[in-house]
């Protein structure tokens, strides 16, 4: 059986693997987080590069296929082996910083592309030099991303010092600041091929990222391409334009913007698959699985499965289900008040919790997009309330 040397894991992307017929070798950091029987080593840093190297050439695979990366921290390190091991995908390490450094990827863009001011925030760089660039209010997060984690809105040299305290303080590159949009978000996946946009999808965030490492319910849902058709033409304009500037490869990719009423604002792009439930919504609302499309890329392969963006029967959306702020819950309390496609969720105390509060998942769809959103800002209402939500009328 082929091996592909995945870093990170993820289960929808393991069970992909093993329906393409290939042994997936892991790298994580620890504590690892694979499933029994699988292979994987266990690095210090999944972003460097020489211990990823390392950690392979020292395991002795045979017939490896391909890299391929879970999420962010191991893309520029999935470029490397590729190149090292002369394996298909993307080799090119210089662009894929491109899509790692957020005041490189901006710096980048073509002029017609609005994006935040985004600079570094070099060892030694007060509050005030900061807010006399970017306003009183600006945003400070790692320059290489992390999700949320670490991102925060500064109003105050207090503020601001409790922002760089998570960093080591020792780089010049290590964190940047950015002018902060108000701004709701969306975002584009989609899939990126021969220097065009094959396939795209748009969903909305119920609360951004940021408020859900707070302590709110992540949740997000696809949008209505007949609903919203404007915002669906200038976002494909702007996925175009920022990965053809960016020198993207093939890829899957993940695009954010802000919706603001002059047209959106190009937020950041990663070439790589979607986080959460994402590919999961995508193949529901669509078919598209880019979990297989992201092997078939790892592996050199043209893309065969239809990318199908047309108007979907139904509309699915995904919450990350947290234990609530009072009170107690378990997953029939769920399931009395609210119907699910699918759903997972632990109330015992010693259930381990995942990025973003995540102690369960669901999955919920509707034929019409916006009940599909009503439906889930219910479901968050309830997890955040707990055992304190009121009865149905008819209970």
């Amino acid at each position: 059986m082929p091996t592909m040397i995945v870093i990170g894991h993820r289960d929808g992307l393991d069970q992909a693997l093993r329906h393409r017929g290939l042994d997936p070798f892991y790298i994580v950091q620890a504590p690892a987080n694979t499933p029994e029987g699988r292979r994987f080593r266990c690095v210090a840093d999944m972003e460097n590069a020489q211990e990823i190297l390392r950690a392979v050439l020292s395991a002795h695979l045979d017939d490896v296929a391909g890299v391929l990366t879970v999420h962010e921290m191991g893309v520029f390190g999935a470029a490397y082996l590729r190149q090292q091991l002369s394996l298909p995908g993307n080799t090119d390490s210089k662009a894929t910083l491109y899509f790692r450094d957020k005041h490189l990827q901006k710096s980048k863009l073509p002029p017609q592309v609005k994006r935040a001011r985004c600079r570094y925030v070099p060892i030694g760089t007060s509050f005030t030099d900061l807010a006399n660039d970017l306003g009183d209010v600006f945003v400070v997060k790692p320059a290489t991303g992390a999700g949320a984690l670490r991102t925060s809105v500064v109003r105050s040299p207090y503020e601001y010092a409790q922002a760089v305290k998570p960093f080591s303080g020792q780089s010049d590159v290590e964190i940047v600041a950015e002018s902060f949009i108000d701004a709701s978000e969306v975002y584009i996946d989609g899939v990126w091929m021969n220097g065009d946009l094959r396939w795209s999808s748009m969903s909305r965030n119920h609360i951004s990222p940021l408020s859900a490492v707070q302590g709110g319910v992540l949740a997000a849902h696809i949008l209505d391409r007949k609903r919203y058709s404007p915002l669906f033409q200038q976002a494909e304009t702007l996925a175009r334009q920022a990965l053809t500037s960016l020198d993207a490869p093939d890829c899957v990719f993940h695009l954010e913007a802000f919706t603001e009423d002059s047209g959106l604002t190009f937020g950041e792009c990663a070439i790589r698959l979607p986080g959460a439930l994402s590919p999961q919504v995508n193949k529901l609302t669509f078919g598209v699985d880019l979990f297989d499309v992201e092997i078939s890329l790892a592996l050199g392969e043209e893309v065969t499965q239809p990318l199908d963006s047309s108007d979907p029967d139904r509309f699915y959306g995904y919450i990350l289900l947290r234990r609530p702020k009072s009170g107690s819950l378990t997953q029939s309390d769920f399931e009395r008040h609210f119907t699910f496609d699918e759903i997972q969720y632990s109330s015992s105390p010693d259930a381990p919790v995942g990025p973003y509060g995540r102690v369960g998942q669901a999955i919920v769809s509707d034929q019409d997009e916006l009940k599909l959103q009503r439906t889930i800002e219910e479901i968050v209402r309830f997890n955040e309330a707990g055992s304190g939500y009121p009865e149905s009328p008819d209970e």
